[in-house]
């Protein structure tokens, strides 16, 4: 029998989105939440304990897309969906991550503009891979290297992560320290010091689970 986990209810929230061809944050917005509530950042705490949704969130959602409750219990049961090893894996430049149409408000990527790369030993069916350019992210990530990224995985503490700021710029770092208000990253070169960000002034972060060095 399935057990109810943290992951297999944010997954049946995720799936529910999909199947009414909304990301997260619209199908916040359609059941009258804060569009952020379904965010992957509003997904653990400061502290990096798991957030659980509320059952007021729940039944929003299910009133607002006319979903039953079973259809989101038979969600949350399902087994999770995993990217089909042959099913190549959307490839763009960090240089162009920031520019609009990418990736959707949750942070998944979107639209006709990506180039593709095989990459067998990733489950989650919305990764992505970033190919770095330029040497800011020397000496750890060098100009040509291909970053794997889940936005299915939620980051923790020491984890190396792909964020977006709401200006658009995007940037590898290691998540450091996230509380309710900010967001705590150490850069990649360590001559450089660590940066503290609102969490309002973040898009979106996900975290870095291959890197060919």
């Amino acid at each position: 029998m399935n057990r109810l986990t943290h992951a297999r209810v944010w997954s049946a929230i995720d799936a529910l989105a999909r199947r009414y061809g909304l990301s997260p944050s619209g199908l916040a917005k359609r059941a009258g939440l804060d569009p952020t509530a379904f965010n992957k950042s509003k997904r653990v705490t400061g502290e990096g304990r798991p957030r659980w949704p509320t059952t007021e969130s729940i039944a929003k959602v299910l009133e607002a897309t006319g979903a039953t409750f079973d259809d989101f219990t038979a969600l949350v049961t399902a087994e999770p969906r995993r990217r089909n090893p042959a099913q190549p894996i959307p490839l763009i430049g960090m240089t162009q991550a920031g520019a609009g149409g990418f990736f959707d408000d949750g942070g998944f990527p979107v639209g006709g503009g990506w180039d593709q790369i095989r990459f067998p030993r990733v489950d989650d069916e919305n990764a992505y891979a970033l190919e770095v350019t330029g040497d800011s992210m020397a000496p750890l990530y060098r100009d040509g290297d291909v970053l794997i990224v889940s936005p299915n995985a939620a980051p923790r503490k020491g984890d190396r992560v792909v964020l977006r700021t709401t200006d658009g710029e995007v940037m590898a770092k290691v998540l450091v320290r996230r509380t309710a208000k900010t967001i705590e990253l150490a850069s990649l070169n360590p001559a450089h010091p660590n940066l503290v960000f609102p969490v309002e002034r973040i898009d979106w972060i996900a975290r870095i689970i291959w890197a060919s060095q």
